[in-house]
Protein backbone atom coordinates (compact mmCIF):
# COMPACT_ATOMS: atom_id res chain seq x y z
CA UNK A 1 0.00 0.00 0.00
CA UNK A 2 1.39 3.49 -0.78
CA UNK A 3 1.33 6.36 1.16
CA UNK A 4 -2.13 7.67 1.42
CA UNK A 5 -4.31 9.98 4.08
CA UNK A 6 -7.65 8.74 5.05
CA UNK A 7 -10.51 9.77 8.00
CA UNK A 8 -12.81 7.83 8.97
CA UNK A 9 -15.60 10.57 9.09
CA UNK A 10 -16.30 10.73 5.19
CA UNK A 11 -14.95 8.67 2.70
CA UNK A 12 -13.09 10.02 0.10
CA UNK A 13 -14.98 12.35 -2.21
CA UNK A 14 -17.59 12.34 0.12
CA UNK A 15 -19.86 14.90 2.31
CA UNK A 16 -18.15 16.07 5.28
CA UNK A 17 -20.19 15.96 8.49
CA UNK A 18 -21.20 19.36 9.56
CA UNK A 19 -19.33 18.77 12.94
CA UNK A 20 -16.11 19.97 10.88
CA UNK A 21 -17.55 22.86 9.26
CA UNK A 22 -18.31 26.32 10.40
CA UNK A 23 -21.99 24.82 10.62
CA UNK A 24 -21.01 22.99 13.81
CA UNK A 25 -17.84 23.06 16.15
CA UNK A 26 -15.69 23.28 13.17
CA UNK A 27 -12.89 21.44 14.41
CA UNK A 28 -10.53 19.47 12.44
CA UNK A 29 -11.37 15.72 11.55
CA UNK A 30 -9.48 12.79 12.44
CA UNK A 31 -6.68 12.30 9.97
CA UNK A 32 -4.47 9.19 9.33
CA UNK A 33 -1.84 7.52 7.21
CA UNK A 34 0.75 4.88 6.98
CA UNK A 35 4.51 4.53 7.05
CA UNK A 36 6.08 7.69 5.24
CA UNK A 37 8.26 6.75 2.40
CA UNK A 38 12.43 6.15 3.69
CA UNK A 39 13.77 9.48 4.74
CA UNK A 40 11.15 11.44 5.58
CA UNK A 41 11.87 14.07 8.42
CA UNK A 42 9.04 15.97 8.67
CA UNK A 43 5.13 15.77 7.72
CA UNK A 44 3.17 19.19 6.34
CA UNK A 45 -0.88 18.89 5.86
CA UNK A 46 -2.37 21.89 3.96
CA UNK A 47 -6.47 22.15 3.56
CA UNK A 48 -7.74 24.37 0.46
CA UNK A 49 -10.87 24.86 -1.56
CA UNK A 50 -10.05 25.56 -5.36
CA UNK A 51 -13.83 26.38 -5.16
CA UNK A 52 -13.53 29.19 -3.39
CA UNK A 53 -15.26 32.71 -5.43
CA UNK A 54 -12.31 34.60 -4.91
CA UNK A 55 -9.43 31.57 -5.75
CA UNK A 56 -8.08 28.70 -3.88
CA UNK A 57 -9.03 29.42 -0.40
CA UNK A 58 -6.68 28.07 2.46
CA UNK A 59 -8.32 26.11 5.33
CA UNK A 60 -5.23 24.66 7.05
CA UNK A 61 -1.44 24.55 7.71
CA UNK A 62 0.49 22.12 9.47
CA UNK A 63 4.28 21.83 9.22
CA UNK A 64 7.25 20.34 10.53
CA UNK A 65 5.22 17.24 12.23
CA UNK A 66 7.51 14.47 13.06
CA UNK A 67 8.13 11.70 10.92
CA UNK A 68 6.64 9.00 13.40
CA UNK A 69 3.11 10.49 13.16
CA UNK A 70 0.65 8.20 11.87
CA UNK A 71 -2.24 10.84 12.11
CA UNK A 72 -4.08 13.87 13.39
CA UNK A 73 -6.80 13.39 16.05
CA UNK A 74 -10.06 15.26 16.07
CA UNK A 75 -10.06 18.64 17.14
CA UNK A 76 -6.31 19.86 16.90
CA UNK A 77 -5.67 22.82 19.23
CA UNK A 78 -5.63 26.27 17.57
CA UNK A 79 -2.22 26.45 18.90
CA UNK A 80 0.95 28.07 17.15
CA UNK A 81 2.88 25.39 18.48
CA UNK A 82 1.74 21.69 19.64
CA UNK A 83 3.05 19.34 22.14
CA UNK A 84 5.03 17.47 19.22
CA UNK A 85 6.67 20.43 18.01
CA UNK A 86 4.92 20.69 15.11
CA UNK A 87 3.60 24.30 14.03
CA UNK A 88 0.47 25.37 12.65
CA UNK A 89 0.18 28.49 9.95
CA UNK A 90 -2.46 31.12 9.51
CA UNK A 91 -5.34 30.60 7.15
CA UNK A 92 -6.90 32.53 5.02
CA UNK A 93 -9.69 33.04 7.35
CA UNK A 94 -6.65 34.96 9.21
CA UNK A 95 -6.45 32.98 12.37
CA UNK A 96 -3.96 30.05 13.14
CA UNK A 97 -5.02 25.93 13.00
CA UNK A 98 -8.21 24.71 11.48
CA UNK A 99 -11.05 26.07 10.46
CA UNK A 100 -13.92 24.02 8.05
CA UNK A 101 -15.53 24.50 5.16
CA UNK A 102 -17.85 27.66 5.30
CA UNK A 103 -18.54 28.33 1.66
CA UNK A 104 -21.24 30.57 0.66
CA UNK A 105 -24.57 29.28 -0.60
CA UNK A 106 -24.87 27.43 -3.28
CA UNK A 107 -22.78 24.99 -5.44
CA UNK A 108 -20.58 22.05 -3.79
CA UNK A 109 -17.07 22.89 -2.83
CA UNK A 110 -14.36 20.25 -2.71
CA UNK A 111 -11.68 20.14 -0.10
CA UNK A 112 -8.45 19.04 -0.20
CA UNK A 113 -6.43 17.54 2.37
CA UNK A 114 -2.94 17.22 1.36
CA UNK A 115 -0.52 15.50 2.90
CA UNK A 116 3.37 15.91 2.55
CA UNK A 117 6.60 13.79 3.83
CA UNK A 118 9.50 15.97 3.62
CA UNK A 119 13.59 15.39 3.57
CA UNK A 120 13.66 17.93 5.68
CA UNK A 121 12.30 20.51 8.68
CA UNK A 122 10.98 23.37 7.38
CA UNK A 123 11.94 25.34 10.20
CA UNK A 124 9.67 27.80 9.66
CA UNK A 125 8.29 30.13 12.25
CA UNK A 126 4.36 29.11 13.59
CA UNK A 127 1.84 31.64 11.45
CA UNK A 128 3.76 30.41 8.44
CA UNK A 129 1.47 31.37 5.19
CA UNK A 130 0.70 28.54 2.82
CA UNK A 131 2.43 30.18 0.21
CA UNK A 132 5.59 30.33 2.54
CA UNK A 133 5.44 26.49 3.58
CA UNK A 134 5.14 25.49 0.02
CA UNK A 135 8.08 27.83 -0.84
CA UNK A 136 9.97 25.72 2.02
CA UNK A 137 8.82 22.33 0.95
CA UNK A 138 9.87 22.95 -3.12
CA UNK A 139 12.67 20.31 -3.97
CA UNK A 140 12.15 18.36 -0.38
CA UNK A 141 8.92 16.61 -1.08
CA UNK A 142 9.60 12.56 -1.34
CA UNK A 143 5.51 11.71 -1.31
CA UNK A 144 1.74 13.51 -1.56
CA UNK A 145 -1.25 12.16 -0.12
CA UNK A 146 -4.49 13.56 -1.00
CA UNK A 147 -8.29 13.18 0.59
CA UNK A 148 -11.09 14.89 -1.41
CA UNK A 149 -14.28 16.27 1.00
CA UNK A 150 -17.36 18.14 -0.37
CA UNK A 151 -19.46 20.22 1.49
CA UNK A 152 -22.36 23.08 0.53
CA UNK A 153 -24.79 25.06 2.69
Amino acid sequence: MGFEITTTPFRDGGLIPKKFTCDGQDVSPTLSWADPPAGTQSLAVIVDDPDAPAGTWVHWVLYDLPPSTRGLPEGVPKDRQLADGSRQGRNDFGKIGYNGPCPPRGSVHRYFFKLYALKSKTNLSPGASKSELERAMRDHILAQAELIGKFQH
